[in-house]
């Protein structure tokens, strides 16, 4: 994440998330840096178990014959039928191929990302079939590492906020907005201790120990 260390000191001056980072300690993720292969797999995990996901993630680069990531030139050359056999849906087969079209035609200008603003990226790449503003705020936290991206249509993070500051049913995202405040412009590393919360109440509803 960018600049980690100044993120961590103004989220402790919130005592809720001083007690979370004591907790769960500071996020070691690595960045992605290639654009193609990081939406390639948003879409391929979108409604998939992370096991199940990862499976077909793995089919789908040995579809190449070289065994790399398939480059958008590529992908557009797989078969419908083998990236089905993959285990992709129809309906995700066709979302990948879209992605590699825009990606070689020029439509998705990859190479000028780092120059948009985060509302202008999410325009730019929901041209895209399949890929959804949720789909891009990962993508701006996890490969363009920007610290500001605020998931508030993520249930986690609606049920985090809700948790962290003790509110009777989920919040809107206007209410998610005047929480965030005075850390909005770190919400990238407030986020990941809000999905936190959000998965250690999964855990104990299922009755599953810490």
């Amino acid at each position: 994440m960018h600049d980690i260390g100044k993120s961590i000191s103004i989220l402790k001056r919130d005592k809720r998330f001083a007690l979370l980072i004591k907790k769960h300690g500071i996020p070691n993720r690595a960045k992605r840096k290639n654009p193609f292969q990081s939406l390639v797999r948003s879409i391929i995990y979108q409604q998939v178990s992370g096991r199940a996901a990862a499976t077909i993630l793995a089919r789908f680069i040995k579809l190449c014959p070289k065994g790399k990531f398939p480059t958008p030139k590529a992908v557009r050359d797989i078969l419908i039928e083998k990236m089905r056999g993959a285990g992709l849906s129809s309906q995700k087969a066709s979302y990948i191929k879209d992605l590699a079209i825009k990606f070689s035609d020029g439509t998705i200008k990859h190479r000028s990302l780092h120059r948009m603003t985060n509302s202008e990226i999410v325009k730019h790449l929901t041209q895209v079939k399949g890929i959804g503003v949720w789909t891009v705020h990962m993508f701006l936290i996890a490969t363009m590492n920007r610290p500001d991206v605020l998931p508030t249509g993520d249930l986690g993070i609606r049920k985090g906020f809700q948790v962290v500051y003790q509110l009777k049913d989920l919040p809107s995202h206007e209410k998610m907005e005047k929480f965030a405040a005075p850390w909005r412009a770190h919400a990238s590393l407030a986020s990941w201790y809000l999905w936190r919360v959000a998965d250690e109440t999964k855990s104990n509803k299922s009755g599953v120990k810490k």
